[in-house]
């Protein structure tokens, strides 16, 4: 008996009903939150990572769902970051922001495919 189904398991390409299925996933995938808490322009303590404890000012929400930080980086030596909303304390002060380039993006962040052995 325990050849047989073992044998069904590997050699079946056809779905035969007595097969275990995967369940079908039927989340769909929805932008995340901002917390009303943090908006453009609001000055946030981060909780982790090379610069937690600083205080960081909230440039904008990325598509990922990322919020876009800086120090900015001639005051407190904070470049611009991505950082998820669960790492970060919103404080009540607001700061005044320019209108913000629209390259700002996620693309921005991403890294440079390093060259093979035989591309050079």
């Amino acid at each position: 008996m325990e050849e047989e189904f073992c044998l069904k398991a590997v050699v079946s390409t056809q779905s035969t009903g007595d097969c275990k299925k995967p369940l079908n996933n039927r989340r769909k995938v929805k932008p995340t939150k901002l917390r009303s808490s943090i908006s453009p322009g609001t000055v946030l303590i981060l909780l982790a990572g090379v610069h937690r404890g600083k205080r960081v000012v909230c440039l904008k929400q990325l598509p990922s769902g990322l919020l876009l930080v800086t120090g900015p980086y001639k005051i407190n030596g904070v470049p611009l970051r991505r950082v998820d909303q669960a790492y970060v304390i919103a404080t009540s002060t607001k700061v005044e922001l320019p209108a913000l380039p629209d390259s700002l993006t996620d693309s921005l962040f991403k890294r440079k495919a390093k060259p093979t052995k035989n591309e050079k």
